[in-house]
């Protein structure tokens, strides 16, 4: 009984501890009415620093357009992991709306969510929208600079 209790002691603090570690962040971009073809979105986190961390979702599946997301390759060095968090461009008019998991601990610890656009044949738009990941922030909505009309992110 005493090693049953043991195991199920030891299970539970190892599972426990991860279960906290991350949390679901909705983030939402409505584009605006720019009549062109979809634009393609790079979504990524950014530490304190101004330093890439990580890449959180990319709109758009075809690599070749990758190059015109230029905030996002150079941070990123040209190597962005984005092995499964990638999906449709969006278009003119649309919204974008996506869930991934960011660690609690990146939340209100001067982290921030960056977003470079590009369309064919308009401008490229390197941070397009930059968003502190805080509570403050939570829920509010912010205009982006040429693509995306309204972002928000919801922790």
């Amino acid at each position: 009984m005493k090693k049953t209790l043991a195991a199920l002691c030891l299970a539970t603090a190892l599972v426990v501890p991860g279960m906290a570690y991350a949390r679901p962040v909705t983030i939402t971009a409505q584009m605006n009415n720019y009549g062109g073809n979809r634009a393609y979105l790079a979504i990524y986190l950014v530490n304190a620093n101004g330093a890439y961390d990580h890449t959180l979702y990319v709109a758009g599946s075809r690599t070749r357009y990758y190059r015109h997301l230029t905030g996002w390759l150079r941070a990123s060095r040209g190597r962005p992991n984005i092995s499964g968090i990638t999906g449709a461009s969006v278009g003119s008019g649309r919204t974008l709306k996506v869930t991934v998991d960011i660690a609690d601990s990146l939340i209100n610890a001067g982290y921030q969510v960056r977003v470079d656009a590009a369309a064919e044949g308009f401008r490229e738009s390197p941070n397009e929208v930059t968003v502190p990941l805080d509570t403050r922030s939570s829920g509010r909505a912010q205009r982006g600079r040429g693509y995306i009309g309204s972002f928000k992110i919801n922790l």
